[in-house]
């Protein structure tokens, strides 16, 4: 396997791009199925979701916005544990169907904490789509409506994900060999 380092840790390829395409293509395509009647706003969680908002936004087959939102909770390696807002929601999300679109769900509280903020908006609906989940790694009970591919509990980087800002600019997935 290829081998890249980042900082001061070692990474090899783990999921190719072609494999991350036909997941998003996949996802997109379910989510047209269940949406394909209504306007619904993707709301693009930074940094690490932009390039699979991009993704699964070229792939959808109707009319939708899409809007940006920026919440942190990791340093290094790791999760804090404490989700801080950085970039707050501008677009009025009151009686419409809002998509959440995460690059990676381990712990779950990031996103549970953004549903939960979301709803003081009075969305008609929230889904949830996220490109990674590790099922292993989730502590909270939040509802995922689409996934694209399920992992174990690795740190990984690339295709937007990174680690200490760097890495994101891969277009494969990188998972840490060494820590």
């Amino acid at each position: 396997m290829e081998r890249i380092k980042i900082h001061d840790k070692t990474f090899e390829k783990f999921i190719v791009y072609e494999r991350i395409e036909n997941a998003i293509k996949q996802m997109a395509e379910d989510i047209h199925r269940d949406f394909a009647d209504s306007v619904p706003v993707f709301l693009c969680v930074l940094k690490g979701s932009f390039m699979f908002a991009s993704e699964l936004f070229k792939n959808y087959g109707s009319a939708a916005e899409i809007s940006f939102i920026h919440v942190s909770s990791y340093a290094g390696t790791q999760t804090t544990g404490i989700v801080q807002t950085l970039f707050k929601l501008n677009e009025d999300i009151k009686n419409r169907d809002v998509i959440i679109l995460e690059d990676i769900i381990d712990s779950g509280i990031t996103i549970k904490h953004l549903v939960e903020e979301l709803e003081n908006y009075q969305p008609r609906q929230v889904k949830v789509a996220t490109m990674l989940i590790k099922p292993d790694a989730v502590t909270t009970d939040i509802q995922v409506d689409y996934v694209g591919l399920e992992i174990p509990n690795d740190f990984i980087l690339g295709f937007g994900l990174d680690y200490n800002s760097l890495g994101r600019n891969t277009k494969d997935i990188y998972k840490i060999v060494d820590d």
